[in-house]
């Protein structure tokens, strides 16, 4: 394959959203983005394809596990909202329990600390951290871990860019320090469903079929 056919195929991608980019410096760094496939899946594919999506996954991180010094999953998603509106979904407690089964708790100010907790009336956190950056409704950086877990290397981070995108919302995530391969994979299926989930939910009110595995791992 040519240089230029090569560019050619990655800006077919890139137009259908199926490949996000990062830049770094003078250079352009590229990622399959999984989150319309997964759209697709729970509305429209039955379980006999999962298998095949599945490999796609495996796929994406084999790609991008070549790549150095590079953020560790990198997910855009386009909804018919405005960024207001989207940040609205992404930091009150109400609206995340909604679509996430969880409420994500906090004043949301840099330097505050906050709380992905459980909507069973118990309370429980299962996920904490603080918030790193608050540039509403623009920009959200906050760092995920265990309650009471604390690695070497830190928590892992998570950036929500909210940015208008014509008349609608492109939101990209950006999920970076994740500690394995394991954890590595179970955000990536938890966040190209939370991400569909939130479609949804803003474009439409409903949000889809709760599933198990909808909250990403730190």
């Amino acid at each position: 394959m040519t240089r230029q056919s090569a560019t050619q195929h990655l800006a077919v991608l890139e137009a259908a959203n199926l490949m996000s980019t990062v830049r770094r410096g003078r250079g352009k760094l590229h990622y399959l983005n999984p989150v319309p496939l997964h759209d697709i899946r729970e509305r429209w594919i039955g379980k006999f394809e999962r298998p095949r999506l599945q490999a796609l996954g495996v796929l994406k991180r084999r790609a991008e596990g070549a790549m150095a010094d590079t953020p560790a999953l990198v997910y855009v998603i386009y909804i018919e909202s405005t960024p207001e509106k989207v940040w609205h979904a992404l930091t009150d407690a109400d609206l995340t329990a909604e679509y996430w089964g969880h409420s994500n708790v906090s004043d949301w100010q840099s330097g505050s600390t906050w709380e992905h907790r459980r909507t069973d009336g118990t309370g429980v956190a299962d996920v904490v951290g603080a918030v790193m950056e608050s540039d509403p409704p623009k920009r959200l950086v906050t760092t995920w871990a265990a309650p009471g877990d604390e690695r070497a290397d830190g928590p892992s981070r998570v950036t929500f860019d909210i940015e208008p995108y014509g008349e609608i919302v492109r939101l990209t995530v950006t999920h970076e320090n994740l500690a394995d391969e394991a954890e590595r994979n179970a955000a990536a299926a938890g966040w190209a469903a939370v991400l569909s989930n939130l479609k949804s939910f803003i474009e439409t009110g409903t949000p889809l079929p709760q599933k198990p595995w909808l909250v990403p791992e730190r």
